[in-house]
């Protein structure tokens, strides 16, 4: 399983960064300035304080599951404290010239902790409460109160902001991985059912309505249930989708604790590639013909079974489409690249529009087992037919997918 992305996981290890870094700039302002102090002894305390304090709890501001309220609202207090005694411990002199907070700018990382937890609505309470103890501090709104005020007010403000924007679009990405993840697995459900399913069905109203009598009405019944079971696989409600959201989420699970063994052919190593010259040779006969390269086309073994088991509903769509009697030829090239397989018959074509409608209708072979099945695996189909020239189709498959 893939691990959880988090677009704020940066901000919490910048936060911890920030928070050593800016105890480190206090403890040195405060060497710096102690002997100015009117009492330095409280000062030093403080300074101790906030030191055992943050790295104390330096882990918590590492995720925002390990950081809590209670450790926000500690953290807030230290901040606090500090501006509010500065007052205090602060000479006359050192007062009227402005003198900078006991935890100077170790404030902000609280203020960032309460953004980042909860979002700006945090972030702007928490800076409301730092600006009111600035202005206690200070004794009024000077211009240096204010102007710090509203920094921390509106960095907080526009990183809770971020913070909310990044969440909401995680949860949305996540949902889509989940319905794309959905949509393949009803493809791959729709391809095993037209491959086989349906074609059975098909082959039993053919067969009915030639024989007559009792094998005619089981081909009448036999061709209704494959038009239920079409409109079922082409279905589209947002109900379904739900329901099979929770479906592939269990059946991958389930996959993923299932033993498994290396596919029939597979080579052991990093990727496991089976001859893809050796897959399609089988499917040679009297009226199909094989070409490839003299030597083994090697190609990751899931890519090459999607690629054969198109190369078989191509064969398939000749026989039912073109007639019995028609040719159908196979070529296999092996590009530097990538993969070719060309299927090509002598059947009367397709008019123009047709795949179309018989998409629209249901009957959606070309779309899900030959198309579908490559685009998963970041190949392409092209189908080309002229009315009475037969048609072919062109199957490509990268090497590396």
């Amino acid at each position: 399983m893939a691990a959880k992305m988090s677009v704020e996981q940066p901000l919490w290890r910048a936060l911890t960064g920030y928070r050593v870094a800016t105890l480190l700039y206090a403890i040195g302002l405060h060497l710096l300035v102690r002997g100015e102090y009117a009492h330095p002894v409280v000062a030093s305390v403080y300074i101790g304080a906030l030191t055992v304090w943050t790295a104390c709890t330096a882990g918590k501001a590492l995720s925002a599951e390990r950081c809590t309220v209670p450790f926000l609202a500690g953290d807030l207090t230290m901040a606090l404290t500090g501006i509010v005694l500065t007052r205090y411990v602060a000479s006359s002199t050192q007062l009227a010239e402005g003198v900078t907070t006991l935890p100077s700018i170790w404030t902000a990382g609280a203020v960032l902790g309460c953004a980042i937890k909860g979002g700006w609505r945090w972030g702007a309470a928490a800076s409301a409460l730092v600006g009111i103890a600035s202005l206690l501090e200070r004794g009024g709104a000077t211009r240096d109160t204010v102007h710090n005020v509203l920094l921390v007010c509106v960095a907080s403000i526009a990183i809770g902001y971020v913070v909310e924007v990044a969440r909401a679009s995680e949860r949305t990405l996540a949902r889509a991985l989940r319905i794309e993840a959905a949509t393949r697995e009803r493809e791959r459900l729709a391809r095993d059912i037209h491959d086989s399913v349906l074609q059975v069905l098909a082959m039993v109203q053919r067969r009915g309505a030639k024989l007559g009598g009792d094998a005619a009405e089981l081909g009448r019944l036999a061709g209704e249930q494959e038009v239920a079971l079409r409109a079922l696989v082409s279905a589209r409600s947002p109900a379904r989708d739900a329901a099979e959201e929770h479906a592939t989420a269990a059946a991958g699970s389930r996959a993923g604790s299932a033993p498994g063994g290396p596919a029939p052919g597979a080579e052991d190593g990093a990727e496991r590639t089976v001859d893809l010259h050796r897959l399609l040779a089988g499917e040679a006969g009297a009226r199909v013909t094989f070409s490839g390269p003299g030597t083994p086309v090697r190609l990751a073994a899931e890519a090459a079974r999607e690629l054969a088991a198109a190369v078989a509903a191509a064969l398939d769509n000749v026989r039912r489409h073109a007639g019995e009697h028609a040719r159908a030829w196979i070529l296999l090239e092996d590009e530097p690249d990538s993969v070719l397989v060309s299927v090509r018959d002598d059947g009367p074509g397709i008019p123009a529009g047709r795949l179309e409608d018989a998409e629209a209708e249901g009957r959606m072979g070309v779309a899900l087992s030959i198309r579908g099945r490559l685009r998963e695996l970041g190949g392409t189909a092209e189908l080309v037919s002229v009315p009475g020239q037969g048609t072919e189709v062109e199957l490509r498959m990268p090497k590396h997918v």
